[in-house]
């Protein structure tokens, strides 16, 4: 068997011996070259700090190797990754941006959409296209004119819809009650001949003459009837319908008190003294145009 052994390794390929000066100058190369490498990479890295670097620096080679190829310095920042970091922060900041005004956009068009309530304009208003200091101007929309509101207030602005669109206006001059554009004085002769008997209330006397004066084409009262007020001469109705009859009733409004009035009804509406704060209130329907005062402003007086 050791005989073939032998044979075995007599046949086989032999491989080329190195000569002793090789052989030991082999390690040298290789820590050499690894060392060069080492170095390369250290090169390639940020400074360490320095008090690692006094540390390695008395350490065997080897070891500052190793020290320089495992040690943990933390995360880099570099130039680059602040920058980076910035404009991460940009972004996410426009984007919260962009997501705001859409939601506004949205919210807009709900409140242009849902509008239903109306309000008068006591003032030339001018229109701002926003309710924010950079608003734009947009016009004016005159005194005296009805306009939809949605409700919602900003910055001393409410919104508004005109030509279906959002535009904003001074919170201070909108009103539920029309505006009496110069209500004029009472006082004046009745010159159209009209009157009214005699047994009624002073103040009766008083609304009359007023209106008489104001405005003489109004020519049909009604005082005394059998029910409730007229029947003790406290009450007059004024024949009268449409626009005119609210610039009727919005001058006894105006001078309520130097006539004694206790609470005017007009076109389903009526205004108190006692409750003047909440300004014209509507009322149930009582089935007529007539009942529900149309074709008439109703005044009772003390």
């Amino acid at each position: 068997m050791a005989h073939h052994r032998h044979k075995r390794e007599t046949n086989a390929r032999r491989s080329p011996r190195l000569p002793k000066a090789a052989l030991l100058s082999l390690p040298v190369a290789v820590v050499a070259t690894a060392a060069a490498v080492t170095l390369g990479v250290v090169a390639e890295q940020p400074p360490l700090g320095r008090d690692l670097m006094a540390s390695t620096a008395t350490a065997p080679s080897g070891l500052r190797a190793s020290i320089g190829g495992s040690v943990d310095r933390g995360p880099v920042v570099t130039r680059g990754s602040s920058r980076m970091a910035k404009a991460e922060k940009q972004i996410d900041a426009a984007r919260r941006e962009i997501k705001a005004t859409r939601r506004e956009i949205k919210a807009t068009r709900v409140a242009v959409r849902e509008a239903d309530t109306r309000l008068w304009t006591t003032e030339d208003l001018n229109v701002w296209s926003e309710s924010g200091a950079s608003a734009r101007g947009l016009g004016v929309v005159d005194s005296g004119r009805k306009v939809l509101v949605t409700g919602r207030k900003r910055d001393g602005r409410a919104e508004i819809v005109l030509g279906g669109e959002s535009r904003w206006v001074s919170t201070d001059y909108l009103d539920d009650e029309k505006p009496v554009p110069g209500v004029q004085a009472i006082g004046g002769s009745c010159t159209n001949g009209t009157s009214v008997p005699s047994g009624v209330s002073p103040n009766i006397v008083k609304v009359h003459q007023a209106v008489c004066a104001a405005f003489p084409q109004i020519s049909s009262y009604g005082t005394f009837r059998s029910d409730g007020e007229h029947s003790q001469g406290l009450a007059i109705d004024i024949m009268v319908g449409g626009s005119l009859g609210w610039e009727i009733a919005e001058l006894i409004r105006a001078n309520y008190q130097e006539l004694g009035v206790s609470y005017l009804i007009y076109s389903q509406r009526i205004w108190s003294v006692e409750r003047s704060g909440e300004g014209w209130r509507g009322m149930s329907d009582r089935g007529s145009t007539t009942a529900n005062h149309y074709d008439h402003v109703h005044v009772t007086t003390y």
